[in-house]
């Protein structure tokens, strides 16, 4: 049997809690140098590389800059750090609720990305608690959406990673989630919404397609009043967006939902008012490397439940 090829450490440090960028050069490619592959491959424009090439920015599995003329070895690692971009200032803390030597469990605000992707890279509650724990080995063991707050789990050591990713790949946490909504008086509760979800790679929405449900939610009437209600949302899978979009389907989107039922402009940077009135409330499962049973609960509030003027207003951004 072929043996997998080992991927080395990292060269570099971590820069503000974020990895640097690792590329492994593909087996083959007429390629001659380092530089060609990148330049042809990760650069809108060569000279981008070149910079880098010349600044020493660019290193191979020993920390040495990769030159210009580098050959090409297929197999071979190189990392770098890609500029980080201006990101505006998510002004909410990070709440740890449960930390130990395997795992960190966090209670995310809304508006902050769970881990470093496209444009938020240091404003994400990995880079954040990186930093503020001193962990740099800390990893996700799964993803809450932008938008979404509450309950998050992350792995202290990347050799049990996988062993935590596992229990939601095969189901085995009981997650909770709040949700506020409109209050319709004539939708039968409880319900169990069975459904067929595609979420296409660059389109905001994710939509319901002809086909094999894929996506399992049970939703509950908690309370309501004023024509609002609070939903207790059980997912019994995870796609993209499958709480938002389901509660859409029964006719009681999700408050400050810019998605759905229509996708609304995008919200200026530094507005951080009307959030997604949605909560990861509670996250129960038994540790595999333990053994220990595990029952977490968000401390959050939604804010157009317990104080909908406030939520509702139209006063500065905060």
């Amino acid at each position: 049997m072929r043996r997998k090829n080992r991927i080395p450490p990292s060269p570099l440090p971590q820069r503000e809690g974020v990895d640097p960028v690792r590329v492994r050069l593909p087996a083959d490619g007429a390629w001659r140098t380092v530089r060609e592959y990148l330049a042809e491959r990760l650069a809108p424009r060569a000279a981008v590389i070149d910079e880098m090439l010349a600044a020493g920015r660019i290193v191979d599995a020993d920390g040495r800059p990769v030159g210009a003329d580098t050959a090409y070895v297929p197999g071979m690692f190189v990392w770098f750090h890609r500029e980080l971009p201006d990101e505006e200032r998510v002004p909410f803390s990070v709440e740890v609720v449960h930390r130990d030597e395997h795992i960190v469990v966090a209670d995310k605000p809304h508006f902050i990305a769970t881990t470093p992707r496209g444009s938020h890279v240091t404003e994400t509650v990995l880079a954040r608690l990186r930093r503020e724990l001193g962990v740099p080995t800390l990893g996700a063991a799964h993803r809450l959406d932008r938008l979404t707050a509450g309950l998050v789990l992350f792995t202290v050591r990347p050799e049990e990673r996988g062993a935590y990713q596992s229990l939601f790949r095969d189901r085995l946490v009981h997650k909770e989630y709040e949700a506020v909504a409109p209050y319709a008086p004539a939708l039968d509760l409880p319900v169990t919404v069975r459904s067929r979800i595609h979420k296409e790679r660059g389109v905001l929405a994710a939509q319901e397609v002809p086909g094999e449900p894929n996506a399992v939610t049970r939703v509950e009437l908690v309370e309501h009043r004023e024509g609002r209600a609070r939903y207790r949302l059980l997912p019994h899978t995870g796609q993209t967006h499958q709480l938002r979009v389901h509660m859409s389907a029964l006719g009681v989107p999700i408050l400050g939902d810019p998605l759905y039922p229509v996708v609304t402009g995008p919200v200026p940077a530094g507005d951080f008012r009307r959030p997604l009135q949605l909560l990861a409330r509670v996250l129960e499962f038994t540790d595999p490397v333990t053994g220990h049973s595990h029952a977490f609960r968000s401390g959050r509030t939604l804010l157009a439940w317990s104080a909908h003027d406030d939520w509702a207003g139209e006063g500065p951004a905060r």
